[in-house]
């Protein structure tokens, strides 16, 4: 019931046979970009420049947001007294 059917005579494969292809499209050299080292340098120390100012911003934003936090307890203590 659930066999397959295979046909009676089986006959071989069509042998493959080689049909002409398109010519490949020219491609174009891409144009050569050269990257000084002083280039590359400049990239790097900007990068850490600016990660450093970040990481300070960072660093004063949480400083002064815990002073905020005691300066506030320090005057509900006052008007509490």
């Amino acid at each position: 019931m659930f066999l397959p059917k295979y046909p009676d005579s089986p006959t071989p494969p069509p042998a493959h046979t080689h049909a002409p292809t398109a010519p490949a499209p020219v491609r174009r050299p891409a144009p050569q970009i050269s990257v000084s080292t002083g280039a590359v340098v400049a990239v790097l120390v900007g990068g850490v420049v600016l990660t450093a100012l970040l990481a300070a911003v960072a660093v004063s934003a949480i400083s002064v947001a815990v002073a905020a936090v005691v300066l506030r307890s320090m005057l509900r203590d006052q008007r509490h007294r």
